[in-house]
């Protein structure tokens, strides 16, 4: 899951982006409003967390691009405390829920995967393809309700990203850029990409289900369980 922090606060803004990353969030930064709308034309997310204070502008001036084209991402507000004409004004603009300064960075996690459990695994705690099973809250994987071997952080964010998008073709570059996200342009090849594939096919194979991810020759990669 990947999260775009928007927030010109340094300190804070680095002690999300620590927290987030360490719960196996992918997060990309923007500490202005033009910095965050080169990001947002360029990427997409799972979850945008917006500070409305920002030092070229106002961030309830991003939530029309955020939302544009029938874009997913949710997103949640980050406002000082009394701003509450402002929270009204970004829930009206599309906006999924809204947090006021200070608060605890458990708090924030909670709020972040309740939205995105809503907006992208219609509210289970459980993601589930064909007789795959991720328990999102745990991070486990089951087989036809056999444990699969535990999944490294990559190993992780790779199988949920596939699951998210079953029988689409994903590109080489489009995982990258969910594994490691903007960073993915510097790397030419992706060498690192393929290491994380093979590791993750051979975890599932060792559960009896290794028929899943499938090569899509000159393109790159499909989940899909059927045999087409």
């Amino acid at each position: 899951m990947k999260i775009l922090i928007i927030e010109d606060n340094i300190e804070l803004h680095q002690s999300i982006k620590k927290a987030l990353t360490d719960e196996q969030y992918t997060c990309e930064s923007a500490y202005s409003i033009q910095e965050a709308t080169y990001l947002i034309n360029m990427y997409t997310y799972d979850c945008v967390l917006l500070d409305l204070t920002l030092p070229d502008g106002s961030g309830l001036d991003l939530l029309p691009l955020i939302k544009q084209n029938g874009r997913e991402e949710g997103v949640i507000i980050i406002t000082a405390k009394g701003a509450l004409e402002d929270k009204i004004t970004g829930l009206k603009l599309g906006a999924d829920d809204y947090l006021t300064k200070p608060f605890h960075l458990s708090e924030l996690s909670v709020r972040i995967y309740s939205l995105i459990r809503r907006t992208k695994f219609q509210g289970n705690n459980d993601m589930c393809y064909d007789d795959l099973r991720i328990e999102l809250d745990t991070q486990t994987v089951y087989y036809k309700d056999q444990v699969v071997d535990a999944l490294t952080k990559m190993e992780y964010k790779l199988l949920l990203f596939f699951v998210s998008n079953p029988k689409r073709v994903l590109s080489k570059e489009a995982i990258a850029e969910n594994l490691i996200g903007d960073f993915a342009d510097n790397f030419a090849q992706f060498d690192f990409i393929y290491a994380h594939i093979k590791n993750l096919k051979k975890k599932l194979k060792k559960a009896q289900c290794d028929q899943y991810i499938k090569s899509v020759y000159g393109m790159g990669y499909k989940f899909d369980s059927s045999n087409n």
